[in-house]
């Protein structure tokens, strides 16, 4: 029972091989500092191949998660979308300082980042197999803190094995080979720690069917939950909420890294250590409010965390000091975890088992249908007003319009009789 629930939270470990090192921190950065001709430039080029990499995860989402619930396996998908991230992974390692990788860097960050999140539809779908609504909460949480803990790590591995003055592993520095090495090290990371979840934690049965008749019961399954929408309006409310909050998070991630290079003038060295102090923040976060959502529910965490987002972030765009941004940014970091692994659980609590898969594919169409807005808003906005200051402004106002939506939503309870559980 409990190597099956560690080996499937441990692909959260996994997967932030490439989210924390690639996409938040040590390639962002690099990107915008040493491969764009200007950080300004460079955000805006970021969050454009952000955007259009999540509008590809959205709108495929649902039909994906759909024709699984169809097949009934969740573990093929897994294993293709991990490949699909892990394999351009490697080959950022090719990428100079110089503005004609520009392009290159893009498109294999763009496919990682597609095959990073399409994976997840599936992995998320897999929870309510493995535990009962009681314990949605926790797991979730730990999931989400394991996370944040292999992020932690990856990055002290490529801040002291290669990134350091005096590192374990010197590798040459004129061609920034000491940062690129980030590509294989983050591909590495992935595929090894994602190994456990296929090794030995069971999935859902196959149901025997052909592709090409899943695909046909998934665009009819589809089609049914369209027009039954209003027998699920509950969940549409929080895919709205979700979407707003989640933006903003995403694009904190997106731009977090190339904020503190390009507004505070952080190193490489100063950004990569500011991101393990946030991984610690934020695994402490997941998994101290992991308890919190099974004993008062996920809509209470998520309103809470999204209250502790807001305030700090707000002295954060305010201030010029350093350090005030390294005290708020690392307590802002304590809320990042809850407000995702609490969103998962209340759609793994709320989700009918038959449209499991499509409803977390929902899920991410909510996480990504609009996630094109944010990396825009901050780019065009920072480009415009020439500040990156008003370009992270935008982050705030989704946190507080997805709070105002949430308001709206019922608790699980709410929803259907509780099994053992105060949510």
């Amino acid at each position: 029972m409990r190597r099956k629930l560690w080996s499937w939270a441990l692909y959260d470990w996994a997967n932030n091989g490439f989210f924390t090192p690639i996409q938040t921190f040590v390639f962002a950065a690099y990107f915008a500092r040493s491969v764009a001709e200007s950080p300004e430039t460079g955000t805006a080029l970021w969050g454009n191949m952000l955007g259009a990499a999540g509008l590809i995860v959205g709108l495929g989402g649902p039909l994906l998660g759909a024709v699984a619930d169809q097949s009934g396996r969740r573990k093929p998908w897994i294993a293709a979308f991990t490949l699909l991230c892990a394999v351009p992974t490697v080959l950022l390692w090719f990428v100079l300082p110089d503005p004609s990788w520009i392009w290159p860097a893009l498109i294999l960050v763009c496919l990682g980042t597609i095959g990073g999140e399409a994976a997840m539809i599936f992995y998320n779908a897999m929870l309510p197999d493995l535990v009962p609504p009681e314990r949605m909460g926790r797991w979730s949480g730990w999931g989400w803190g394991m996370g944040y803990v292999g992020g932690l790590l990856c990055l002290l591995l490529a801040l002291y094995g290669f990134i350091n003055e005096n590192p374990w592993f010197a590798l040459p520095r004129a061609a920034a080979e000491h940062v690129r090495i980030i590509g294989p090290l983050g591909a590495a990371w992935y595929l090894v720690f994602a190994l456990p979840l296929f090794l030995w934690t069971p999935d859902a049965p196959s149901k025997g069917r052909a592709l090409g008749a899943c695909v046909r019961s998934a665009l009819a399954q589809i089609r049914d939950s369209v027009r039954d929408v209003r027998s699920h309006r509950h969940i549409v409310r929080f895919l709205l909420a979700r979407m707003l909050y989640n933006d903003g998070l995403a694009t904190m991630f997106a731009f977090g890294g190339i904020y503190a290079a390009g507004t505070f003038g952080m190193t490489p060295k100063e950004v990569i250590l500011f991101g393990i102090g946030l991984n610690v923040t934020a695994g402490l976060g997941a998994g101290l409010f992991a308890w919190l959502d099974d004993r008062v529910g996920a809509r209470a965490t998520i309103l809470v965390s999204l209250a502790g987002l807001i305030l700090p972030g707000v002295v954060i765009l305010l201030t010029e000091s350093r350090t005030v941004f390294w005290i708020f940014g690392l307590l802002l970091g304590i809320f990042v975890g809850p407000v995702q692994a609490s969103s998962r659980s209340w759609l793994a609590r709320t989700a009918p088992g038959e449209l499991r898969a499509q409803m977390f594919g929902l899920f991410a169409l909510s996480g990504k249908l609009t996630s094109f807005a944010g990396p825009l808003l901050v780019g065009w906005v920072t480009l415009l007003a020439g500040s990156q200051r008003w370009g992270m402004s935008t982050v705030i106002m989704m946190y507080i319009l997805g709070a105002l939506v949430m308001l709206g939503v019922p608790r699980a309870a709410d929803i259907r009789p509780p099994v053992q559980t105060k949510e």
